[in-house]
């Protein structure tokens, strides 16, 4: 009899599968990185720090990411490729260990303004099939309830092609939800004509008054003037009433203007479709004084701000329309949906509790759904995209975060921790890009990069655990326990802005004196009220100089040169030395080098395939003319120039045969915010969102006021910066300038001589002012959350 043959308890041999536990990335070369190689830890979480400027986002967003999704697309036959976006394969030598990376970014959200806040997620759908399966009274389908679906019907003849063809009649018939006055916008304009042409004027004599438009060039014009409906030789204040109602309110023809079809079109309509229909944030600072002088944007009469129609607004359930649901505070919402039962619809009603308790959870649900999503902070955007994942069952999937604490109060920073710990012990590798010492501390690996930033950074300064930062010796590494005191002084203020009865957004009656000749730091949890009543009740009008979050947009030919107009004086130099015209030395204008127009690089569109950008061979990346570039001003030519560095131009223009005061100015004025490692003609595109934020308020310190806004000046500064911004606001202060900060920062809050807090909650459970006075008199009292969270940080 065989003896019975004992299970193997051993292990299994280790599976070849089993060794892809790292992301390994070896000789990365984009933007700034020199030949970075590292290995990244999977189902952990990793925090990428560094000063602004040093190359993380190049390597976790530019690098990671965008070779994850790049390889993700090429799954794709080659005609859905063609419909996707192309993206061009990172400089690097090996990356191997790639999973699917969701990309959660600070980029805004579209200002179209259609787009609300329950358009961009699902909410906003969910709600509408709800109310298209209960409402009563029964309106019809869930674009019923849409105000971005317009109300159509036709009837007509059509022809039915099924054996022998036969023409039948038929009516057509969509029920929408869009109010037909202000065409589901919420808001209708008063146009003033006065600020469109003068009438004493005719359109041959340059009546236009709108920018842009000229008489003598402009096609635009050219239509009106060779129209046929009115005299182009005649003022207007003499058109008969016929010329005036074709003038402004003509409906589209086609007329012939030397030679060509164009459309003509009354101007009201014109300027309605091609300026009024934009988001006025997004618009050119001319464009848009423009728009605030000639328009007035009144709430629709119609649908009372609601953008839905009659019958939209009369079906409800349970005493609630889809408009009420849509104007109240998220976390209200929430808990009027768990308050119905409706078997038929169950599924439906949980999906929608679970999106709308995310808001809630992720400390948005102070927000509503009809908030339109262009008013949405940098903060507040990236989190609305972090909604849809965080009840997702997927694993093994690489979520990658932009500075996720943007924004957030030190309170709502424990809770997005909380939520980064819940995605990374789901199985998920969880890579963020962070400055706050809170988010670094709770990380499982960090990679510092640096040493400095620009062509200075690029590098891996240290790799490792959060303890082994501490004494790494690196710039995070010795700004990691950095707590600024508070101040034993404050300053005295020299007078006071009085703020009465503030009732913007959900400011309760709020009075509040706010002192002048100090730094005020206005603070609160996210969603109390600060902008609100920093930007709703300052008013921006003579003497008050308003820096906000908004994003600067700019192409690949946009650099800081043009940006800040520093160029037009450097133009105007090169010209008087050499005894030519400045838009010589504009690679936008007469001196681009015709093989690229300017570009500098020549780009090959490869149909699916991302599109090669080659150096140009003519001018070599230059972007100008070969005789352009022989002129010369203190023995450089205009490309030499635009390649230094600002510290290095600031010296350049300082003194000598090159001196230029107008552009020393403002070179001075890069390097009191700390860019004096930018290259002057270095693409905005590829700058991070510090540098933005501060090549932006180095602009607006030209700018003549004294009342300085300053919203979240901290945004996307690395530790060691938020010391040189403190010494920059001491400057403004020092020199008689009030300045007054919306700030979640604790050192920015010690180092104030005044606080106002708001809160103490965020929405309607906000909007009052908790506090007011010293940093001092706030940690000793600690009877507010920023009070007790303030002291904690300065170890009182």
């Amino acid at each position: 009899m065989s003896k019975a043959t004992r299970a193997n308890t051993q292990s299994p041999a280790p599976r070849g599968g089993d060794r892809h536990d790292l992301i390994r990335v070896h000789g990365a070369r984009v933007n700034n990185l020199k030949d970075v190689s590292v290995e990244i830890p999977k189902r952990r979480l990793t925090v990428f720090t560094g000063v602004s400027g040093s190359g993380k986002s190049s390597l976790v967003f530019d690098t990671i990411a965008a070779e994850s999704q790049r390889l993700i697309n090429e799954t794709y036959s080659a005609f859905v490729q063609g419909f996707m976006p192309t993206l061009a394969r990172p400089e690097v030598d090996v990356l191997e260990g790639l999973t699917t990376a969701i990309v959660v970014d600070q980029q805004r959200m579209g200002a179209d303004p259609r787009s609300t806040v329950g358009t961009a997620t699902d909410a906003g759908a969910m709600l509408r099939i709800l109310f298209s399966r209960l409402g009563e009274p029964h309106i019809g389908p869930p674009g019923a309830y849409a105000f971005n679906v317009p109300s159509v019907r036709a009837s007509g003849a059509i022809t039915v092609e099924r054996g022998a063809k036969t023409t039948v009649k038929a009516t057509f018939n969509r029920t929408g939800g869009m109010c037909a006055r202000c065409e589901g916008r919420g808001s209708v304009t008063d146009i003033d004509l006065t600020q469109l042409y003068d009438d004493s004027k005719s359109l041959a004599e340059g009546a236009f008054t709108i920018p842009g438009w000229k008489s003598d060039s402009q096609w635009t014009v050219q239509v009106y003037a060779q129209s046929g409906f009115v005299d182009p030789d005649k003022p207007i204040s003499r058109y008969t009433k016929k010329e005036m109602r074709d003038f402004l309110y003509g409906e589209p023809v086609k007329v012939k203007v030397n030679g060509v079809n164009l459309t003509y079109e009354g101007l009201i309509p014109k300027l309605q479709k091609s300026i009024l229909s934009k988001d006025k944030e997004a618009m050119q600072p001319h464009i848009r004084a423009f728009v605030e002088r000639a328009v007035t944007f009144t709430t629709c009469p119609e649908c009372d701000g609601t953008r839905l129609s009659e019958g939209a607004r009369s079906s409800k359930i349970e005493g609630i329309s889809i408009a009420d649901a849509c104007a109240m505070q998220i976390s209200d919402l929430a808990a009027w949906v768990r308050g119905l039962g409706a078997p038929s619809v169950a599924p439906l009603l949980d999906a929608l509790r679970q999106t709308l308790d995310s808001f809630v959870e992720i400390g948005l649900g102070y927000l509503s759904l009809e908030r339109p999503s262009g008013t949405l902070s940098g903060g507040e955007a990236q989190r609305v995209k972090m909604i849809r994942h965080l009840g997702s069952s997927l694993t093994d999937v690489t979520y990658v975060f932009d500075e996720p604490t943007i924004g957030l109060h030190p309170h709502d920073i424990e809770r997005m921790n909380a939520l980064l710990l819940r995605l990374r012990d789901k199985g998920n590798t969880v890579l963020v890009v962070e400055h706050k010492p809170e988010t670094i501390a709770i990380a499982d690996h960090v990679v510092d990069l640096g040493p400095g930033a620009g062509t200075g950074g690029g590098a891996i300064c240290f790799e490792g655990s959060v303890e082994g930062l501490r004494t790494g010796g690196t710039i995070t590494g010795r700004h990691f326990g950095d707590r600024a005191a508070v101040k034993d002084t404050v300053r005295e203020p020299t007078g006071t802005l009085e703020i009465r009865g503030a009732t913007a957004n959900n400011l309760c009656e709020v009075d509040v004196d706010v002192p002048l000749g100090v730094l005020t730091v206005v603070t609160g949890v996210a969603g109390s009220g600060k902008s609100s009543l920093v930007h709703g009740s300052i008013p921006p009008g003579e003497g008050v100089v308003s820096i906000d979050q908004g994003a600067i947009r700019g192409s690949r030919r946009s650099n800081p040169a043009t940006y800040t107009g520093l160029l037009d004086p450097i133009r105007k130099a090169f010209a008087k030395a050499n005894g030519v015209k400045p838009a010589l030395f504009s690679a936008n204008s007469e001196g681009a080098c015709p093989g690229c127009n300017g570009a500098g690089v020549v780009y090959t569109d490869l149909a699916m395939m991302a599109a090669v950008a080659t150096t140009c061979e003519e001018c070599e990346g230059k972007r100008f003319q070969a005789a352009v570039l022989e002129y010369r001003l203190g023995g450089r030519d205009i490309s030499e120039v635009l390649a230094m560095s600002v510290t290095e131009a600031e010296e350049f223009f300082g003194a000598g045969e090159a001196a230029t005061p107008a552009a020393h100015r403002v070179l001075g004025r890069l390097a009191d915010v700390g860019l004096g490692y930018l290259s002057l003609g270095q693409p905005l595109t590829t700058l991070s969102g510090g540098e933005r934020q501060r090549l932006k308020l180095a602009t607006h310190m030209a700018d003549k006021g004294g009342v300085y806004v300053l919203d979240e000046p901290t945004a996307g500064l690395h530790l060691a910066d938020v010391e040189q911004l403190l010494h920059l606001l001491d400057r403004l202060v020092d020199s008689g300038k009030s300045v007054i900060v919306v700030e979640h920062h604790q050192a920015v809050m010690a180092h104030a001589d005044w606080i106002i807090d708001l809160g103490p909650g965020a929405g309607h459970d906000g909007g009052r002012v908790v506090f007011e006075g010293t940093p001092a008199d706030l940690v000793a009292g600690r009877a507010t959350l920023t009070g007790e969270h303030l002291a904690a940080y300065v170890g009182a």
